[in-house]
């Protein structure tokens, strides 16, 4: 689980560098961060090395202060990712920081008041008789239901105006916390059972760590599906766009060859970290777009010249494919630049978008290579 915290955080935190100014996105950082570092407080040989480095019952409080501040962000997350005035807003952060401020006071009051040697105290301890120890558990268990349903009642909510799979996500996260929420319940119950018959109902609590854990999952599950089904669909449209970008060099090849100049940049040489950094997938495959349909239009001059009859912007790819190869013997070295040529409609796409725009040129592009025998070689 903390591993998985960790990382979330780490991606958020990337995703932070590039939008510094998102006001979610650096909660939801915060979230990430405390959760994960609760979490990691949580470990009893952590706790034990605070105590020892402080004084025994500060680890305690300062997991519940990490863990709760922690969920008191994912609250903030969903409330501001609402749309609504800033004065709404405010007032609800002042409301759950006065709530979270207050909560937190009163942990700490019932740990001063806990005799010193009693201050270790776990859920399963034999003191929960002494008011101050069971006023912790109370007091933090009702806070824990609050902080759980809250956000669960927001995720819901989100749900039914999200996409597929950040409402699949959302609804996954709602389910975690409300049984994360009674499991806080249970902890309240567990309390008094303890506090009646210190010894008994053991089966109780093991059964409800055990739901704590799965629930904590189906949290994680939840927060992190959205966000592999994103690096899902990113990795296939690398995928996609790596193949079209390949399809096309042989039509760029020609192109850039015949008109050099329309070739946008030469990235500079240097480490392969440089060249990796510079040669970002979608801005080559689109580059490389854009240069071969300026190419098109720069030869259509020719085009025109090479096929007066035929049907350049709809006609078939092979077809097109043989007239650039004509066009493209038939055009000078060096061309007059004070002569006028009127520009011809070249592949026009079916759709209106640029992956139909694709489609087309990496037709021509494949129908130019098969019928020249021959693959451009990217020098760039």
């Amino acid at each position: 689980m903390t591993l998985m915290l960790i990382v979330g955080a780490i991606w958020k935190i990337v995703d932070l560098t590039r939008a510094p100014r998102d006001r979610v996105l650096r909660l939801l950082v915060a979230c990430l961060l405390l959760l994960a570092s609760g979490q990691i407080l949580s470990f009893p040989e952590v706790l034990l090395a605070v105590d020892s480095a402080t004084a025994v019952g500060v680890g305690k409080i300062a997991f519940n202060a990490v863990h709760m501040s922690g969920l008191g962000a994912l609250i903030l997350v969903f409330l501001f990712s609402m749309p609504g005035p800033d004065a709404a807003g405010r007032r609800q952060v002042r409301l759950h920081a006065g709530l979270l401020a207050g909560v937190l006071t009163a942990l700490v009051i019932d740990m001063i008041a806990t005799p010193a040697a009693l201050r270790g105290h776990t859920l399963t301890t034999a003191d929960m008789t002494q008011p101050a120890i069971a006023a912790f558990y109370l007091i933090g268990n009702a806070y824990f239901v609050y902080a759980y349903l809250t956000p669960a009642l927001w995720a819901l909510r989100y749900a039914r105006l999200a996409n597929r799979h950040l409402a699949a996500g959302l609804r996954a996260m709602a389910l975690g916390l409300f049984v994360l929420a009674l499991t806080s319940v249970n902890r309240v119950v567990w309390v008094f059972l303890r506090m009646d018959d210190p010894g008994s109902h053991q089966a109780f609590n093991t059964v409800n760590w055990s739901m704590n854990d799965w629930a904590l999952g189906i949290v994680l599950l939840g927060l992190t599906y959205s966000a592999a089904m994103q690096v899902a669909a990113h990795l296939r449209s690398v995928v996609y766009h790596r193949r079209m970008y390949r399809e096309l060099t042989p039509l760029w090849t020609a192109l850039a060859a015949a008109y050099p100049e329309l070739v946008l940049n030469v990235e500079p040489s240097g480490s392969p970290w440089r060249r990796f950094r510079f040669r970002r997938t979608h801005e080559r495959f689109y580059r490389r777009l854009i240069e071969c349909r300026d190419g098109l239009v720069r030869l259509s001059p020719y085009l025109a010249r090479v096929a007066p009859e035929a049907d350049l912007a709809r006609g078939p790819a092979d077809q097109l494919a043989r007239h650039i190869a004509d066009a493209l013997a038939l055009k000078p070295a060096t061309e007059d630049p004070d002569t006028a040529f009127s520009a011809t409609r070249i592949a026009s796409p079916s759709g209106n978008d640029l992956g139909a725009e694709a489609r087309e040129l990496v037709a021509v592009s494949r129908a130019y290579a098969k019928g020249h025998r021959e693959q451009g070689t990217d020098n760039r």
